[in-house]
């Protein structure tokens, strides 16, 4: 009967190591959350159009291109736990640039910050996701993945209660239905009132994450290595580009962190369009976070008795169809329809993240990692694309019809794609199987 059992998602002997793993978690998730909004905040108090505020996102999501390799030849060379302590760093530093940026009141030091601050947070998901894989039996590492994730929510959710009780209620610029019609020396003045509120909530993250840091460096962790030892890196490249289940699965990802923060950046605009402030559709975007949590938690159950690959199918094209009515149906409706999309992402990323490094040994993880992590640029370039798109007839969102639909409603085809190639993934794993 024993042998039959499926074995525990985590055990006692490795539950601390596993909580603190999980608190970086939550960490990212309130960067990630607190972020979303400053793309309309700087777009209104620096005069920014759609495409020059996505900006904020490429730098944000850049980061985690850029140094996701290197991050896993370290953790290769060194541990997880060392990787997780340059994150928070790297995290630390880049929080507390903001400073000096709201002084300088210059877009790109803002941005120089941002980079920085995702530096880290791609040392800390590069370590992170493979390590809570390793805590514990391989059979149930999707699920530990989805539960250690499902607590990413409780940092989106925190993340953007400062950015909407504390940013965006006190942008004195948000109150001005058109701030280019101000003389300048009131642009200034209301310019450097609203770059420190903007500065204030990531001084203080950064002041938080030197005590995590502390926390970490202290406390003993659990280091991993393949019994079969090493392999050399050109046979880890080798052996991850012939592996089609990885391949396709980092597109996969790339694909699916773009269609989510598409969906969460751009929720601002959409409201825009029909006339609802950004403090009110933050509420909107709240109960997206809270719904995003308990389809992680929902998911997480569900696979016990489900196929990944069948149950990422299914919530992909729940999904697709809530994304066709945020396009087809205009106004608070079509609003309720994109806040629904959150639900259904929620199962995305970790099992997308589990199915992708499923066949890969300990050390060959380590370097699958990275690709997924830098798949995570999708974040960077796809809402980049989705403000062009905006943009086609002026600074507003509905200055043109496309295909007789009004412009912010007719880019999220965008996400439609993303998500119809992340049902198709699905399916094939679940075929496969």
């Amino acid at each position: 009967m024993n042998k039959l059992s499926k074995p525990k998602v985590v055990s006692k002997k490795l539950l601390i190591p596993f909580v603190l793993v999980t608190s970086l978690f939550v960490l990212w998730g309130f960067a990630n959350a607190v972020t979303d909004p400053m793309v309309q905040a700087f777009k209104k108090v620096l005069e920014l159009t759609n495409s020059q505020a996505a900006w904020v996102q490429m730098a944000f999501y850049g980061g985690y291109f850029c140094m996701a390799l290197p991050a896993a030849m370290l953790m290769r060379k060194y541990s997880y736990k060392t990787c997780i302590l340059i994150g928070l760093g790297l995290y630390a530093t880049g929080a507390l640039l903001f400073y000096p940026a709201a002084l300088n009141e210059k877009f790109w030091f803002f941005c120089l910050a941002l980079y920085i601050l995702t530096f880290g947070l791609a040392f800390l998901e590069t370590a992170a996701n493979p390590y809570i894989l390793s805590l514990g039996d391989k059979e149930t590492a999707t699920q530990r993945l989805n539960l250690a994730q499902a607590f990413n929510p409780l940092g989106l959710i925190a993340g953007l209660l400062v950015a909407q009780q504390f940013v965006l209620k006190n942008l004195q610029s948000d109150d001005i239905s058109d701030f280019s019609t101000l003389d300048e020396a009131s642009k200034i003045l209301i310019k450097t009132s609203d770059l420190l509120v903007i500065r204030d909530p990531y001084v203080v993250l950064g002041l938080v994450i030197i005590v995590v840091f502390i926390l970490f460096a202290t406390i003993k962790m659990p280091h991993f290595k393949d019994e079969n030892g090493m392999p050399s890196i050109s046979n880890t490249f080798s052996t991850l580009a012939k592996d089609s289940n990885y391949v396709l699965g980092v597109l996969a990802q790339f694909l699916n962190v773009g269609g989510m923060v598409m969906c969460w950046t751009y929720i601002y605009q959409y409201a825009e369009g029909f006339g609802m402030d950004s403090v009110t559709t933050g509420y909107y975007q709240m109960v997206a976070f809270v719904l995003f949590a308990i389809g992680r938690a929902v998911g997480t159950y569900l696979l016990r008795f489900i196929n990944s690959g069948k149950l990422l199918m299914s919530f992909a094209l729940l999904a697709m169809l809530f994304v066709l009515g945020t396009i087809l149906i205009n106004g608070v409706i079509g609003l309720y329809c994109l806040v629904a999309v959150s639900f259904f992402l929620s199962l995305m990323f970790p099992t997308i993240y589990g199915i992708a490094l499923g066949n890969l040994t300990e050390e060959q993880s380590k370097i699958g990692s990275a690709g997924l992590v830098m798949a995570i640029v999708g974040s960077a370039l796809l809402p980049k694309v989705q403000g062009i798109v905006i943009d086609a007839g002026g600074r507003g969102v509905n200055d043109i019809q496309i295909l007789g639909i009004s412009e912010i409603n007719f880019s999220f085809i965008l996400p439609l794609l993303c998500f119809f190639y992340v049902a198709w993934y699905g399916s094939r794993v679940y075929k496969n199987l």
